[in-house]
């Protein structure tokens, strides 16, 4: 695994850090739509990023008030070294110290195998979503 530190970020000091990661994974790379990426609902998150061992942003992602997982990207050159696991693992973690019954997500159905190997449980048929293929999942954390 990377050497990276996983943290809080603070929307409204580190947004310009964290807009310049997505747009470079979700715009650039994946052709998302800004209009999409950039949907008006990071103030009222709780965001997380992955510190590279350099300092730099490496990875982000964010749990909405709905409990919803999303925006979850690491840089390509980081990725299949545990940044997305790390990030998720934190993010799990947190929900459970919050008592938050369950955690859900639209995942890319090429990430599927990802989010289950963390306990996440497809629920819905393939649907598309900024024109990329995706499954709605759900992880219940309580009974």
């Amino acid at each position: 695994m990377t050497e990276i530190r996983i943290e809080f970020a603070d929307w409204h000091s580190e947004k310009q850090a964290l807009i310049d990661l997505r747009t470079r994974v979700f715009i650039d790379e994946q052709n998302v739509p800004a209009e999409l990426e950039i949907d008006g609902k990071d103030p009222d998150c709780l965001h997380v990023k992955a510190i590279g061992s350099s300092g730099e942003v490496i990875g982000t992602a964010r749990l909405l008030p709905d409990h919803y997982l999303g925006r979850m990207c690491v840089l390509k050159e980081y990725r299949h070294n545990g940044v997305g696991g790390a990030m998720l693992a934190f993010l799990i973690n947190y929900a459970r110290q919050h008592q938050i019954q369950c955690l859900k997500l639209n995942a890319q159905v090429s990430a599927l195998p990802f989010y289950q190997r963390y306990g996440f449980e497809p629920d819905s048929d393939i649907f598309m979503e900024a024109g990329i293929m995706h499954k709605h999942m759900t992880l219940t954390l309580a009974k």
